[in-house]
């Protein structure tokens, strides 16, 4: 009995066995490597992380960074819970129609989105060209090469991301928990604030998470809408690397960005409580 138990053991341990191995050689690895070019180009040193503190550039681009990527979260998660509470209380083939639209931006590349928004929103693009033949506006508006343009087109990249969260945290609401408001003389109102918004905080959280994490290594979007003038991390990595060869301050913006990351996790966690993504309550 005693050995049938450590063989099911040790099949149990080569089964997981690949998944350690994955995460050493894809991620710490290269993580450590990369960590290892930002002390020692182009020499031995902290200079790297020097030149961070001391460029006032440098600075401007992380704050604008956080800036666009904490708009771009509250937008996008806001429009993602107004798409998902439709699809929650949708007949079936409603629920089939918003499900078809949230999942085609997937089959569409980044780049081809990015570059319809840059038609859309140019000078003479349909939006302005909309505007002005409605007498809204006089003249076009700057919608593109600066950092509006940057943030229409990363809230309509993540949108999608915010949806699938929501809507499994949704789909788990009990019917009759929203009867049973209904029953006790609440409106749609006091019900939604009271009983489902609750429910579906856990769903909320996961969704920002997403979307902030993801927001915070755009690069396609920003790099085509923004023009240059709404740089973010990721755009000045890839600048300093590939374009500059500076690969020791490159490198060192690497790890300024997954700290970034790391802290705004542990901080988001923090504020909303690490149960609620696995959707427990203290």
């Amino acid at each position: 009995m005693r050995s049938s138990s450590q063989g099911t053991l040790r099949i149990y341990a080569l089964l997981i066995l690949p998944l350690p191995v994955l995460i050493l050689v894809g991620y710490l690895l290269p993580t450590l490597g990369v960590l290892g070019w930002s002390l020692s180009l182009p020499e031995p040193g902290l200079q790297n992380y020097a030149s961070i503190v001391d460029s006032s550039n440098l600075q401007a681009i992380i704050w604008r960074t956080l800036r666009i990527c904490l708009l771009t979260t509250l937008i996008s998660v806001a429009l993602a819970y107004l798409i998902a509470f439709r699809w929650r209380f949708a007949t079936a083939r409603g629920r089939l129609l918003i499900e078809l639209f949230v999942l085609l931006p997937f089959w569409l590349s980044m780049l081809i989105r990015a570059f319809a928004w840059l038609v859309l929103l140019r000078n003479d693009g349909l939006v302005n060209q909309s505007l002005l033949a409605i007498g809204i506006v006089d003249e076009p508006l700057a919608l593109v090469r600066n950092e509006i343009g940057a943030l229409i087109g990363m809230v309509h990249f993540m949108v999608p991301y915010a949806v699938l969260p929501l809507l499994s945290s949704m789909r788990q609401v009990d019917d009759s928990l929203l009867k049973a408001s209904s029953s006790l003389g609440a409106g749609r109102w006091l019900t939604l604030r009271n009983v489902f918004l609750p429910l579906t905080m856990p769903g909320v959280a996961a969704s920002a998470a997403t979307v902030f994490v993801f927001s915070l290594g755009c690069f396609v979007t920003p790099a085509l809408l923004g023009g240059g003038k709404a740089a973010m991390l990721a755009e000045s990595i890839y600048i300093q690397m590939f374009q500059l060869s500076n690969w020791g301050l490159g490198a060192a913006l690497s790890i300024v960005l997954m700290l970034m990351v790391a802290v705004c996790a542990v901080v988001f966690g923090k504020l909303v409580g690490f149960g609620r993504f696995t959707g427990r309550t203290a």
